[in-house]
């Protein structure tokens, strides 16, 4: 026979068990619509929610009023508005992959270090300047709007072909989201820091102003020197080589997006595990 205490336990332990499900749900749901313009809609969403707890505590009837019928059948408006992320969310369901770790897209984000550090260097040795912005928490679908669309697979080829000078998408920055480049030819914020260096150019005030206000990782190379930057943080790194490139890009872009183990980066660009 089972005891008070015993019964205790066992509910408590079916109580953790149930917030921990819930809590993994919706941490899976957020990783689905991250980067989309879901996140703003959600944002808009929880704005509503909260007015309508306060008129109601407040005793503001009419208010309340207007937000209860528009909460109540918003709920339609919701499964319209998120038909993409609802479908793609069962898409991945139906394949098994929702609660399970992507470990195709996994390699597919260290090959697109490996492509960027590849690029990265040929640009580097030929003085051809390049822009290039990894998306990582914050969406950066303002800055993707103002390029030409591209959703094409990451590879060091097309970045290079991209960046030849006098092409039409080599004045810009290209913006790459995991293992995809979505857009090419971006307009980004520029810094008005004063602590930055009167030689940098408009490339690198460029990435400095998009570290500012999104977490994005940006690399650029100076058409002028051939030197390779990157900014993280409203942070510059300059003049790195090949291989701290390749091990910043897999510790903080990389590992950051899926959770993947450390990887070392060798003086060749290849990963090591």
């Amino acid at each position: 026979m089972y005891s008070w205490s015993d019964i205790n336990i066992i509910n408590l332990l079916r109580n953790a068990v149930d917030i921990l499900l819930v809590t993994y749900v919706v941490y899976k749901i957020i990783m689905v619509i991250r980067g989309t313009k879901a996140v703003q809609l959600v944002k808009g969403i929880t704005v509503i929610v909260v007015i309508w707890f306060l008129s109601s505590l407040l005793g503001l009837k009419t208010l309340n009023w207007m937000l209860t019928y528009a909460v109540t059948y918003g709920l339609i408006a919701i499964i319209i508005i998120f038909q993409p992320e609802l479908r793609r969310a069962l898409e991945q369901l139906g394949r098994g992959r929702l609660f399970s770790r992507d470990t195709q897209q996994e390699d597919k984000l260290t090959n697109s270090v490996d492509a960027i550090v590849k690029a990265t260097s040929y640009m580097a040795k030929r003085r051809i300047g390049a822009l290039i912005s990894l998306e990582r928490e914050t969406g950066l679908n303002d800055y993707i709007e103002t390029g030409i669309p591209m959703n094409a697979t990451l590879t060091s080829q097309l970045l290079i072909n991209i960046f030849i000078p006098n092409t039409p998408l080599h004045d810009g920055a290209v913006v790459v989201r995991e293992n995809e480049i979505m857009a090419a030819g971006c307009y980004l914020p520029l810094s008005e820091s004063p602590l930055i260096s009167k030689e940098l150019g408009t490339r690198h005030r460029a990435a400095m102003g998009v570290s500012e206000v999104t977490d994005s990782i940006t690399v650029v190379v100076s058409e002028e020197t051939g030197g390779i930057s990157l900014t993280k943080n409203g942070e510059l790194h300059r003049n790195l080589t090949e291989e701290r490139l390749g091990e910043i890009l897999t510790q903080e872009w990389a590992n950051q997006a899926k959770g993947t183990v450390a990887i070392r980066w060798n003086w060749r660009g290849k990963k090591n595990g």
